[in-house]
């Protein structure tokens, strides 16, 4: 699918511009505390004029043929661009943690790593996370590396997703 400037995209996200969209497809995650699953994901990255990107993901956990049987996780949040190729990173999940995220970005690629988490009460302990973001074959790709419940940083979820017609 071809790509393209959109339209009234603050200078400053230039970079990012080819994030700006709906992407979905399929993953896969595991970690120690939790059974191994395959899940549909779909990203939003879009903006409104100002120096950040709106960011907005769901899943669902799917079945050996791709079925949905449940809703899974969904964040919200915001991505900043700075100078030296930096970004700076909200996000909130469904499940009582919000994060901030360091980073860089080289071209199509993007590493970044929990700066600082919170969570309620009721929501487990993440003590670290790394994700990485890139254009891979014209498709998103998405790695989530993480340490919680007293797990050491390891591979969490992981998703290939097609931009889609908006």
């Amino acid at each position: 699918m071809a790509f393209t400037i959109p339209e009234g995209l603050h200078p400053d996200l230039n970079p990012l511009a080819w994030m700006i969209g709906t992407w979905r497809g399929k993953g896969r995650g595991e970690y120690p505390t939790i059974e191994t699953f395959e899940y549909a994901h779909e990203v939003v990255f879009n903006h409104d004029g100002r120096p950040f990107m709106n960011y907005y993901s769901r899943s669902w956990i799917i079945d050996k043929d791709g079925e949905i049987i449940r809703p899974a996780a969904s964040e919200t949040g915001f991505w900043r661009v700075k100078e030296n190729n930096v970004l700076e990173v909200v996000i909130s999940h469904n499940t009582g943690i919000s994060e901030g995220w360091v980073g860089q970005f080289d071209g199509p690629k993007i590493q970044l790593v929990m700066d600082q988490g919170y969570s309620s009460p009721s929501a487990k302990i993440v003590t670290a996370g790394v994700r990485l973001y890139g254009l891979v074959a014209g498709e998103l790709f998405f790695a989530y590396d993480m340490a919680a419940e007293g797990q050491e940083l390891q591979a969490h979820i992981w998703s290939t997703l097609e931009r889609q017609s908006d």
